[in-house]
């Protein structure tokens, strides 16, 4: 019989980035978050879902939170770990009403005037919620055991 070796945690892997709040912006900085994202996550699905709803929360915080000024910051911090991808992405905005973050119908159609990016983040990630007034905006993907 052999001995069971012990498991071994892979420590948690880090990264800030800082984008202008502009349009101009918001390709290359999503280049670059992927990139690092890339080098950590070996299925392919989980990284389309990542990249479509990182897409969408750095559109909404440039256009909503920035006002397209490059003046203004974007921050997004991404944590990987064995068990999760997480990013936060913060802006400088005032936020917007979170309540209106959850307004759909049972069968999942979308009742506010905006907020279709909202849906489609939560369809896409695993956690979706907001602090802060909405200013900050936390992703979680779950990552899946390989094997």
């Amino acid at each position: 019989m052999q001995e069971a070796q012990p498991s071994v945690e892979r420590p948690t892997l880090s990264r800030d980035f800082v984008l202008k709040g502009n349009v101009d912006a918001l390709t290359p900085g999503r280049n670059a978050i992927m990139d690092f994202v890339h080098e950590h996550c070996a299925d392919e699905q989980q990284e389309i879902d990542i990249q479509l709803a990182l897409q969408e929360a750095l559109a909404n915080a440039i256009l909503h939170g920035c006002k397209n000024d490059a003046g203004k910051l974007v921050h997004c911090s991404v944590e990987i770990s064995s068990s999760a991808i997480e990013l936060i992405i913060r802006d400088c905005g005032e936020g917007f009403d979170t309540s209106s973050a959850s307004d759909e119908a049972e069968d999942g159609t979308n009742l506010t005037q905006h907020g279709r990016g909202i849906l489609l983040m939560r369809s896409l990630m695993d956690e979706v919620s907001y602090r802060h007034n909405g200013s900050e905006l936390h992703l979680k993907k779950l990552r899946r055991s390989s094997g």
